[in-house]
């Protein structure tokens, strides 16, 4: 079973299924990647256009194919020497399934009740679908409400949609309920055919999608590793800051949100924080502190959707609910890893009790519980932080402060504005050699190229706000919007009417300031969408051309790193060319396989990209990884290392150069900037030019902001 040295991931749907997948074999294996890698194969509902909302463990998906439909597009990859990696789903599935229907109508007696994570209350599970005054319908054996069925008699009380439901869900969405894989026999059932599937040598790698929602993900990961053996595994862990995976975790690293957040920083001047952030304020009102915006966003939501669970947390610790709703909302992390019957780690307690020393006295109690109490306690605690995290900071405070919107990404910190070269290599050093890099997914809230245009931003913030107050001056919406606009159109652009406002509508309602999804307002959706069609008419993307060149050397350079960096580099399907996506689903259209260079930008991102790939498939997966530094007038603008191949210690085999901050650099040149090669071993690597380890940098650079070097004397 090969590990892979590289993956482009592909969005299965109805209309692009296994079939399709095979027919682009050949062009997969020319671009250069190892594996291919595809979203959920389980059979969902039939409409789904993303499979996350299993309804069949024990079927591939119809509508891809099925069985058969997999083996032969696996058949057709393996000849075209390409592996396939695939997405699974361990944590919950929808609510639609034969298993839970057995549930509700038998109860706590139905042989299934162990499959799922319920909060039984006097042999009932609460249901959220009531809306208004129209009454459910006997059919036969089945009690129906609108487009929703439930076996008649049953084990369920039907209550309000905006309540919380008598199950853990993920996230808040009801219509998926929590599977409890820490059972070996729901971990079977739920995991046979994908078992089935390694074993036959049809499969090679595994994502694991949203582990932090599980009992215990490590007890999970290490059953997993146990079953599926050496098979490359990765894991969907967003981290925060400084935070790093558990070295206990039987994988072999995560989904790549880490890197490509300080990929994305290397191309954010720091110096454009002070000016970015005064500008964000003045337009739209917010403070210039990101903290306390991102705590009250934690606070809302909590008190929005996720009364079921803080109700249940507190029965469980005995404490009120509200001091539950305050540690939760002041946890820095989706997670603090505390397995119950064990020392919590060291790491773990000071996060509970730094994010305790911000609230009252009242959470004190608390703390011992989640700490320290039942099994229960400990469990419900972590599995709610997550949930919190991401509808607190993911879906509000990021759509509510956005002085730069390309650091508002998964797992980032808008307020953090850089990453330096030194920062990078020491990150780097400490990173799994076989973890997934990545810089656009289909969860990201921008495709990399629209937060490469944002990031030339951080250079010429002036500039910036003199064409936004031109702009605002022709057309004004919302104050919590409008800037939010501003920054997405130019980066987007060009971009229909349609899609703008698609985008403005999601990001109102994630934001919650004037309308959200469970309090629309037609009047004001309607206004959104006049805006929006007027703002495509103003001359906005004269702007987007101005900063072109700078935006496609950042583009450039953040592909080249990630390519050569430590990990496996994931291509998110189309992105091999220019891609400006927004949030999804605006990430999800469908790709026209191969995708065609149009411009000059998609021409040398398509190079680099063919060219890193490659390289990266002859050096081989883990390999060394020596930072180069620069010096001279230009050096903070360079990001440089050498690669080594897989066995061979310390000798390095290439070398990746990329330019940073590229406004100020096109001022000042290169001048005598050079960089330091490792003595001796560099000696051939360009024609006619020796050395003793110190070059001009202008010599590594040719046409394009940046160098790919394969040594030439292996």
């Amino acid at each position: 079973m090969s590990r892979p040295t590289s993956t482009y991931r592909l969005q299965l749907t109805p209309d692009f299924g296994f079939a399709q997948v095979a027919e682009i074999a050949g062009y997969l294996r020319d671009l250069g990647v190892s594996h291919v890698y595809l979203s959920p194969i389980l059979q969902s509902t039939p409409e789904s256009r993303h499979g996350y909302d299993v309804t069949d463990h024990s079927r591939i998906r119809d509508e891809f194919g099925g069985a058969t439909g997999f083996r032969e597009m696996a058949q057709q990859l393996a000849a075209h020497d390409l592996g396939v990696v695939v997405d699974i789903v361990p944590n919950h599935m929808n609510t639609v399934n034969a298993q839970f229907w057995s549930v509700l109508k038998g109860g706590p007696a139905s042989p299934y009740a162990r499959w799922f994570d319920i909060d039984w209350a006097d042999g009932t599970v609460a249901l959220p679908v009531l809306g208004d005054d129209i009454e459910p319908v006997v059919d036969g054996d089945v009690l129906r409400y609108h487009e929703h069925a439930f076996p008649h008699p049953g084990h369920y009380r039907l209550v309000g949609w905006r309540d919380g439901p008598g199950y853990r869900r993920f996230f808040d969405v009801s219509s998926l309920i929590g599977l409890r894989v820490e059972d070996p026999a729901v971990l079977f059932a739920t995991h046979e055919v994908i078992y089935w599937l390694l074993d036959e040598g049809l499969v090679d790698g595994l994502r694991v999608d949203h582990p932090d929602g599980l009992t215990d993900p490590r007890g999970y990961l290490e059953r997993l590793r146990r079953r599926a053996g050496s098979a490359w595994t990765v894991v969907e862990k967003i981290l925060i800051g400084p935070e790093r995976l558990p070295d206990d975790w039987a994988c072999d690293g995560t989904t790549g949100y880490d890197v490509l957040n300080r990929v994305n920083g290397l191309f954010v001047d720091p110096a454009g924080k002070e000016p970015l952030v005064r500008l964000f304020s003045e337009r739209t009102g917010q403070p210039v502190d990101y903290r306390p915006v991102m705590a009250q966003a934690k606070r809302e939501v909590l008190d929005l959707f996720f009364g079921s669970e803080v109700d249940r947390l507190a029965r469980v610790t005995s404490c009120e609910p509200a001091a539950v709703r305050e540690l939760l909302a002041a946890m820095p992390v989706y997670r603090a890893y505390i397995v119950p019957g064990e020392e919590p780690p060291p790491e773990s307690v000071e996060i509970v009790e730094l994010a305790a020393e911000a609230c009252s006295p009242a959470v004190r109690p608390l703390v011992r519980e989640v700490l320290y109490g039942s099994a229960e306690a400990i469990i419900r605690f972590q599995q709610t932080c997550g949930p919190v995290m991401a509808k607190g900071v993911e879906d509000t405070a990021l759509y509510r402060w956005y002085p730069l919107a390309c650091l508002n990404e998964v797992g980032g910190e808008p307020d953090v504005f850089g990453v330096s070269a030194e920062d990078f290599h020491e990150f780097c050093a400490g990173l799994r050699p076989y973890t997934m890099t990545t810089l656009s997914t289909h969860d990201t809230k921008r495709s990399e190229d629209v937060r490469a245009r944002l990031s030339v931003l951080s250079e010429l913030p002036d500039e910036w706000a003199a064409a936004v107050s031109e702009w605002s001056s022709a057309l004004s919406f919302d104050p919590c919007l409008d800037y939010l606009a501003w920054q997405n159109l130019m980066a987007a652009w060009p971009i229909s009417a349609e899609r703008f406002a698609d985008y403005l509508l999601k990001a109102a309602r994630e934001a919650k300031t004037a309308i959200s999804w469970i309090n629309p307002d037609l009047s004001y959706e309607r206004k959104l969408r006049d805006f929006a069609e007027a703002a495509v008419r103003l001359p906005v993307g004269a702007f987007t051309e101005r900063i072109e060149p700078y935006a496609m050397s950042n583009s450039l350079g953040a592909k080249l790193v990630q390519l050569m960096m430590p990990g496996v580099p994931d291509v998110y399907q189309g992105n091999e060319i220019t891609d400006f996506s927004l949030v999804d689903p605006d990430n999800r259209r469908p790709v026209s396989f191969p995708p065609k260079p149009v411009t000059a930008w998609d021409t040398a991102k398509a190079l680099v990209t063919t060219q890193g790939l490659r390289l990266r498939r002859r050096l081989g997966g883990a390999g060394a990884y020596l930072p180069l530094p620069a010096e001279g007038r230009a050096a903070e603008h360079v990001i440089a290392f050498a690669r080594g191949g897989e066995g061979s210690g310390e000798l390095p085999r290439a070398v990746a150069v990329a330019t940073r901050l590229p406004v100020r650099l096109a001022a000042t040149g290169w001048g005598a900037t050079t960089l330091t090669l490792p003595t001796g071993t560099w000696r051939d690597l360009l024609t006619g030019v020796r050395h003793t380890g110190r070059i001009p940098l202008a010599h590594l650079l040719g046409q394009y902001p940046v160098a790919l070097l394969e040594r030439n004397d292996l």
